[in-house]
């Protein structure tokens, strides 16, 4: 695989004092270096997570580099949209500005599963929160103006361990058809790019930014349903190393290009790549931005539809 994409070492010296940052599932992985890398550079930075006792811990790391920094924990399940909702509340009535909004968290490749409003897991945290906390914040991310937000996709949206990334709209949950746990992956991660690219047609002239990103395939324990952390590290490790597994702090840098980059407001809607594996090979070096070669992913009638589907299914829940 081709070496991994790094930014600009330039944009980690820049002086983040007085803007604020909310990160999905910052407890952990790429989440957990973005949110520290943004915090160490003196932006204040909400660690959005499901298990807040371990972003406490976290935010313990962050302060033995930097006693000063402004980083704190709080409480938030995507697979549960009241908790959502409350979340959201909690950043608007706190909260003057808002700068980015990093939708990182996520699940991959579960056992079939529902969410507390009964969608099927994946995409009900990895779209359905991310697409409901979103919208609960954007009047505070217009306000704020010039904005980010990010949301972490993946390769997979083009194509998952053999499945071809598609958006089912007449069975988004599986409940027609046999559940596969990495064509309900890939199913997700469509969805993510798909609404960077529905906000950006809907935020033109608002001066906030969508965009999704495709991190490269990271150690880290979000592949604990298919391979366990210590498998990664003792068995397959050097292995696939040799395939492209790269560390959090690689697989970050995507992700922090996006947010701090002065270019990115050139490519509303884009998608950033890390290296990754898809369907043209070309497309595996990755790209800032790439072009996705899955054709799904610029079908401007699929990202209008899945807009009005997940809209309507925020709205019952």
């Amino acid at each position: 695989m081709p070496k991994p994409l790094l930014a600009d070492p330039a944009l980690f010296t820049r002086d983040l004092s007085g803007r604020r940052y909310v990160v999905t599932g910052a407890n952990a992985g790429i989440g957990f270096v973005t949110a520290k890398q943004l915090a160490l550079q003196g932006a204040h930075v909400v660690l959005a997570c499901r298990r807040v006792a371990e972003a406490e811990a976290r935010i313990a790391e962050i302060r033995a580099e930097k006693p000063d920094a402004k980083v704190e924990a709080r409480a938030l399940d995507l697979g549960d949209l009241a908790s959502v909702r409350r979340f959201a509340e909690g950043i608007n009535a706190d909260f003057d500005r808002l700068d980015g909004l990093v939708n990182n968290a996520g699940v991959m490749n579960t056992p079939q599963q529902k969410t507390a409003d009964g969608f099927e897991m994946q995409l009900g945290v990895n779209h359905l929160g991310h697409f409901a906390l979103t919208d609960a914040l954007l009047d505070l991310l217009k306000r704020s103006a010039p904005s980010r937000i990010v949301n972490v996709s993946s390769c997979f949206h083009d194509k998952a361990m053999g499945r071809d990334g598609d958006i089912h709209l007449d069975d988004l949950f599986f409940e027609k058809r046999k559940y596969d746990g990495w064509e309900a992956y890939a199913q997700s991660k469509l969805a993510n790019l798909l609404h960077a690219k529905g906000l950006a047609k809907r935020l033109e002239g608002t001066g906030v930014t969508a965009v999704s990103v495709h991190p490269g395939w990271v150690r880290t324990n979000l592949a604990k349903h298919t391979m366990p952390l210590w498998v990664q590290d003792y068995v397959l490790r050097p292995f696939m190393r040799l395939g492209g597994l790269i560390e959090p702090w690689e697989g970050a840098q995507t992700t922090l290009h996006c947010v701090l980059s002065d270019d990115v407001p050139n490519h509303p809607g884009a998608f950033y790549s890390q290296t990754g594996t898809y369907r043209d090979r070309s497309a595996n070096r990755g790209g800032w931005p790439l072009r996705s070669p899955n054709p799904k992913a610029h079908d401007d009638a699929l990202i209008d539809a899945l807009w009005k589907k997940s809209e309507a299914l925020v709205a019952s829940a």
